[in-house]
């Protein structure tokens, strides 16, 4: 039973150090793994892959023969994938020995509004892979309200349509410190506590304020899916990498089938 993450977020979030860091850290606790690149946008890769996205298509040639821009070249490049997934469920087969991390695009509206990877994800699920979804945050969204309300729907949408186990983590916790905009402790931002609180500081900018109505939606809306939460992860920090790897662990139930000590 091969166990697995899909490891997402917008860009620039660190998923690929993500990858890197969980891969030693599991290399050090004695777990096979390997790590999958489905990001045709990735082309200098700090990891060597188990399987590359570029063997199958290439987001450049892409661009280049139906001259399309990045966005919608990413867009053909997942659905191509998605009509031929069996290349990628035979790939898989090589290693399936493996914990697999499957390091995704970052573009967001892959995970919100398009469905390829969707489908891509259900044919792991019916294939026997036990995965969790890791969506990557910035923690940088915690220096502005409207920036976090902002991660808070994202992440809420993603997860309704990713339809996995789930963890949200802040990334880049160590800079959460640093920042001194930030008007609520590290645990009302993890926890995402009492939300009515943001009001006030939303109302208090001359942008937002005309929005009350929405914001009020928005948080609403949030609130009453009460599903969002966050693992906070320093990537330098070894027991924050170790926090994160267990919060997934016991999502996917790898926790409870390992033989690690």
């Amino acid at each position: 039973m091969p166990f697995g993450q899909i490891v997402i977020g917008p860009p620039a979030t660190g998923k690929t150090t993500y990858c890197c860091a969980m891969t030693a850290h599991f290399a050090k606790n004695g777990r096979k793994v390997a790590v999958v690149n489905l990001d045709p946008a990735n082309d200098i890769l700090p990891y060597k892959p188990a399987i590359d996205i570029a063997d199958l298509i290439k987001l450049s040639d892409v661009m280049e023969k139906l001259k399309l821009g990045p966005n919608g070249a990413l867009i053909y490049c997942m659905e191509f994938l998605e009509k031929n997934s069996d290349w990628l469920l035979k790939e898989l087969e090589k290693i399936k020995d493996r914990y697999i991390l499957f390091d995704f695009p970052g573009q967001v509206e892959l995970f919100t509004h398009n469905s390829s990877v969707k489908t891509i994800v259900n044919h792991l699920v019916k294939a026997d892979y036990r995965l969790t979804c890791v969506n990557l945050i910035d923690s940088f969204c915690c220096s502005e309200v409207g920036k976090y309300i902002s991660a808070l729907v994202i992440s809420l949408n993603t997860m309704l349509q990713m339809e996995l186990p789930h963890i949200n983590v802040l990334s880049k916790f160590d800079l959460f410190k640093k920042c001194k905009t930030t008007a609520f402790n590290e645990e009302f931002y993890t926890d995402v506590l009492d939300l009515e609180f943001l009001l006030d500081h939303l109302q208090a900018d001359p942008v937002f304020k005309k929005y009350k109505k929405l914001n009020e939606s928005l948080i609403g809306v949030i609130e009453g899916y009460s599903l969002v939460s966050f693992v906070p992860l320093n990537i330098q920090d070894k027991e924050s990498i170790q926090t994160v790897s267990s919060a997934v662990d016991k999502a996917n139930g790898y926790y409870f089938d390992s033989i690690e000590k």
